[in-house]
């Protein structure tokens, strides 16, 4: 076993129990067991991605006193490096925290890569790979039976092929474009474009990848496309418009003039009519003489 898989081993043993309640105990089969395995990392992960999206708020706030210092120290990257991170405790944001619920999934990875190369083979199949079996030091895949049947899948336990593998592929690809399209609008153009690149960059891992691996990043993806969704109209957008674009703030901010003036500021010849009538209104009109009448009557 490598080493890797030893060091990871208390997760492993942590995660397949995890599994084996879903299994065991509620009667879930092995692929659905994984997704609700999925289910409840990514709901233990709710607290960093709310962190990560406040952290991203603060950061496009924060954006035009940014550039003012990378205007000011560009040619020195060192002192530029300082005043940022001089900067950012001032301010108290973590520019790093944004990475905090990728960074947190990766043992859940490569535990349940390792699982299902391994632990979950001897579960699945105990006839081929169980205890006493030629094969329970190397778990082989279990092959087309029905505990390693999923929606299609043949054996999660080993690489999809034919069609099986082009339906995972294209689930995989348009789930993480779909999340990587939702991402905020303040991420850089360029990381942008990277992250719409990276699903077509790990096609040719992916495809050697047990199958049950590509449903757990299947559905992980899927739940980050609902949960940035859902986080956004929770929390609010990352980055208001900017004052005086004529949208909503805007017009929220400054609200127009009863007399029709769209940015509380009157046209030119409304100010000039305005400053020839008097603070207190119109004058009254000047009375109206009396016609004397004669004294003689007819």
């Amino acid at each position: 076993m490598p080493i890797s898989a030893n060091v990871l081993q208390p997760l492993i043993d942590f995660f397949e129990g995890i599994l084996k309640f879903f299994h065991d105990t509620v009667g879930f089969s092995w692929g659905l067991s994984i997704i609700f395995l999925t289910f409840v990392v990514r709901a233990a992960l709710v607290p960093l991605t709310v962190k990560q999206f406040r952290s991203m708020q603060a950061l496009a706030r924060l954006q035009p006193e940014i550039k003012k210092l990378q205007q000011k120290y560009g040619d020195d990257k060192q002192r530029l490096n300082q005043e940022m991170m001089r900067f950012y405790q001032e301010n108290k944001v973590n520019p790093f925290s944004s990475c905090l619920p990728i960074v947190a999934q990766l043992p859940v990875f490569f535990s349940l890569f390792y699982m299902l190369r391994k632990d979950l083979r001897r579960d699945i199949c105990p006839s081929i790979n169980g205890p006493g079996t030629e094969h329970y030091a190397n778990p082989i895949p279990c092959g087309a039976s029905h505990a390693a049947h999923f929606l299609g899948i043949p054996d999660i336990t080993d690489k999809a092929t034919g069609m099986v593998l082009v339906v995972l592929v294209v689930l995989y690809v348009s789930s993480q474009l779909l999340s990587s399209l939702l991402m905020p609008s303040t991420v850089d153009r360029s990381q942008r474009m990277i992250f719409l690149a990276l699903p077509f960059i790990f096609i040719p891992f992916i495809i050697n990848f047990p199958a049950g691996l590509l449903v757990y990043w299947i559905t992980t993806n899927t739940w980050t496309s609902v949960q940035q969704y859902l986080v956004r109209r929770t929390v609010g957008p990352i980055a208001p418009p900017p004052p005086g674009d004529g949208g909503l703030f805007d017009r929220l901010r400054h609200p127009p003039d009863r007399d029709g003036g769209g940015n509380g500021a009157a046209p030119e010849v409304e100010q000039k009519e305005r400053a020839r009538v008097p603070a207190g209104g119109p004058p009254p009109p000047p009375p109206r003489k009396k016609k004397k009448r004669s004294g003689r009557r007819r």
